[in-house]
C-alpha cells in the first residue's frame, strides 16, 4: 500500500525547486528576457507546488478510503481504553490513565517539565501546542500567562519562567473537565490517530498499531533518525511491512530491535521494559489482535487486565 503523509510532503519544497530551475529554460525568448524569466519562474514555482499539493491531497483521500474499509483495530473502543492503559503503565506507573491529567514532575531527562495523561512535555512543543489550543477556546485559563515562559523554554530543560507557580496551575487546571478534554483530544490528534492509521496503511494488525502509537508517544512524531517516522524507515529498509509482502510478525520485531537500539542511544542503561517485558511479549505469543486477558511487566512491576 502507498501512504501519503510525512515523507511525501517533505519533498514538496524538493519538487516545486527542480520545476523553478528548468521550465524557464526551456524557452530562449524568456531566457533572453530576464524580466519575464523573474516574472514567469515563481508563477511556475506556485503551480508546481499547487499541483503537488493537489496530488498529495488526492493520496490521501486514497488513503482514508482504505482505512475506512479496514476494522477498527486499536481505535475500537475498548480496545483504545486498553492502550491507554497500556501506554500508561509506562508513563505512569498504573493502568488507572484517567489518575494522571494532573500529574507534572521534571524527570531529569532533558525534556523539562512532564505532564499529563501522555507526558505532554515543556521542552518538546507537545505541552506548549496543547496550552496554546486550549487557550483559543478558553482565555481566561489559569496557564495562559505562562504562554510567553513556555515560548521561551520549548526546546530545553529550562524551567526559566515556569517556577514556582507553573505546576500549581497546572494542578489546578486539571481540575477542569475542558482541560482534561483538551488533553485527550491532544493525545489523539497527534499521537494515536496518526500512528493507528499509519500502522493499518502498513498492514498491521491491533498489535502492530499499539506498537507504533507507543513508539509515537516516546520518540515523538519526527522525521529525524530517533524520531517516529526515522524509526519506522530505518525498520522499513531492514524487514518489508505486511503491506508490502511481508511477514507482519518479523517486520514488528525488526521495529522493536530498532526502537530499543534508539532507546538506549538516547538514554543508557534505560529500562526498555514497556518494550521487552509488554510488546514482545505479546508478540512471542502470537497475540496480534491485543486479546485480553493480557499480563505484562513495567519496570518490575506486573500488571493484569482481565
Amino acid at each position: 500500500m502507498k501512504r501519503a503523509g510525512v515523507l511525501l510532503l517533505g519533498a514538496l519544497p524538493v519538487i516545486a525547486a527542480g520545476v523553478y530551475f528548468v521550465v524557464p529554460g526551456s524557452s530562449s525568448d524568456a531566457a533572453d528576457d530576464p524580466a519575464a524569466t523573474s516574472a514567469s519562474a515563481p508563477a511556475t514555482a506556485r503551480s508546481a507546488r499547487d499541483d503537488a499539493k493537489d496530488r498529495a491531497e488526492e493520496e490521501r483521500e486514497a488513503d482514508d478510503a482504505i482505512v475506512a474499509d479496514l476494522p477498527a483495530g486499536l481505535a475500537a473502543p475498548a480496545k483504545k481504553e486498553l492502550a491507554q492503559q497500556l501506554v500508561s503503565s509506562a508513563e505512569n506507573s498504573t493502568t488507572r490513565w484517567r489518575t494522571a491529567y494532573g500529574s507534572i514532575e521534571d524527570l531529569g531527562d532533558g525534556d523539562g517539565y512532564t505532564a499529563g495523561i501522555i507526558g505532554f512535555c515543556t521542552g518538546t512543543h507537545d505541552l506548549l501546542t496543547l496550552v496554546e489550543r486550549y487557550t483559543e477556546d478558553r482565555p481566561d485559563n489559569g496557564l495562559a500567562d505562562y504562554l510567553p515562559a513556555l515560548r521561551e523554554v520549548d526546546g530545553s530543560d529550562s524551567h526559566e519562567g515556569l517556577d514556582p507557580g507553573f505546576t500549581a496551575a497546572w494542578r489546578a487546571e486539571a481540575e477542569v473537565p475542558a482541560f482534561r478534554e483538551a488533553q485527550e483530544e491532544e493525545r489523539d490528534r497527534v499521537y494515536f490517530e496518526p500512528a493507528v492509521r499509519l500502522a493499518k496503511l502498513d498492514g498491521l494488525g491491533t498489535l502492530g498499531q499499539f506498537v507504533y502509537y507507543d513508539a509515537m508517544v516516546f520518540h515523538g512524531p519526527d522525521t529525524d533518525a530517533e524520531g517516529f517516522y526515522g524509526l519506522r524507515e530505518r525498520a522499513m529498509s531492514k524487514a518489508k511491512t505486511p503491506g508490502q509482502g511481508g511477514s507482519e510478525k518479523a517486520y514488528l520485531e525488526t521495529f522493536l530491535d530498532v526502537r530499543e537500539q534508539a532507546m538506549e542511544a538516547k538514554r543508557p542503561g534505560i529500562d526498555t521494559s514497556r518494550v521487552g517485558t509488554a510488546q514482545r511479549r505479546f508478540l512471542a505469543a502470537g497475540n496480534m489482535e491485543l486479546a485480553t486477558p493480557l499480563v505484562w511487566e513495567m519496570y518490575g512491576d506486573t500488571y493484569r487486565v482481565p
